[in-house]
């Protein structure tokens, strides 16, 4: 998607607070400036082109207000994830990060995707601004891009490869000690969630390939539910990283890393599903008002 670059780039600077952060959880925020002025920037701008575009047409014109609240909840979820204390913490408790990896896939990247907000954003630009903003979006090369990349098989793919790969205890502990794989393993985390979420709704959105979009839920649903019982039920320590900090938390380094599997095994899998069976029942809707619409129903 065109705007992923706007949306992922928080994603970027989030971890320059430290792995050994001791300080009070109240100063715990991310300390960086220009990453508030560029989260509220971005927000800013949605918001002022929302603003615009319904002073001009109308609320609801451009973007439904369940829309524009997606965006709006999606947009905080991801500063509560990178600017929040959460991201501190997360590099001392596996089961944080578990949570935090958690409201970066399955609250904020369906939130905004859901959202629609690049319109929004090309809106909240200056006025001279928009129609180049717009005429780049609509590039043949970066639309064909986004088809390929977005396409459900695909997106299906690459967030699975994604998620499976950093868990392995060589890549997650390189993330949790160098900031620097810390940030691409976020951004990738963030960016494959959007294009699996984005892949999925936009074929959800035709009866015909509404099926592939629940067959893509389910077994998602059921791969991270491997993923997170592999991890609740081992009797092994797959990251020592956080052997040190777990003493100090109430948890053993064992425990920390069952709770950090139960919550992608549980609130994780139950996400999956409720989108699975809601699409699964407009699915079944659009079939029954197709037979009773037939000529022959």
């Amino acid at each position: 998607m065109p705007v992923l670059a706007a949306l992922a780039a928080p994603m970027v600077a989030a971890h320059a607070v430290g792995h050994a952060d001791t300080r009070p959880l109240w100063q715990a925020w991310a300390p960086q400036a220009w990453l508030w002025a560029l989260w509220l920037t971005v927000g800013a701008l949605a918001g002022l082109g929302i603003a615009r575009l319904w002073r001009g047409a109308g609320v609801g014109a451009g973007l439904r207000r369940w829309e524009a609240a997606g965006f709006a909840l999606g947009w905080l979820a991801t500063g509560a994830a990178v600017l929040s204390p959460l991201d501190a913490l997360g590099e001392q408790r596996f089961w944080l990060h578990m949570v935090q990896h958690e409201v970066l896939m399955l609250v904020a990247a369906p939130l905004l995707v859901l959202g629609r907000p690049l319109a929004a954003l090309v809106w909240g630009l200056p006025q001279r601004w928009r129609s180049p903003a717009a005429r780049w979006t609509r590039q043949s090369g970066l639309q064909a891009l986004v088809r390929v990349l977005g396409a459900p098989l695909t997106a299906w793919w690459l967030h699975a490869v994604v998620l499976w790969a950093w868990h392995a205890p060589v890549l997650f502990e390189a993330a949790v000690r160098h900031d620097g794989v810390h940030d691409l393993q976020h951004l990738s985390f963030f960016i494959s969630a959007l294009l699996f979420w984005w892949g999925l709704f936009q074929a959800g959105g035709g009866r015909s390939r509404q099926g592939v979009a629940v067959f893509y839920l389910f077994t998602t649903a059921l791969h991270t539910a491997v993923l997170g019982a592999l991890l609740t039920m081992s009797e092994r320590l797959w990251y020592p990283v956080y052997a040190a900090q777990a003493a100090h938390g109430g948890l053993s380094a064992l425990e920390d890393q069952q709770l950090g599997g139960l919550i992608m095994w549980v609130p994780g899998g139950v996400v999956y599903m409720v989108a699975a069976l809601v699409l699964f029942a407009r699915w079944m809707d659009a079939a029954r008002t197709l037979s009773t619409t037939s000529p022959g129903g």
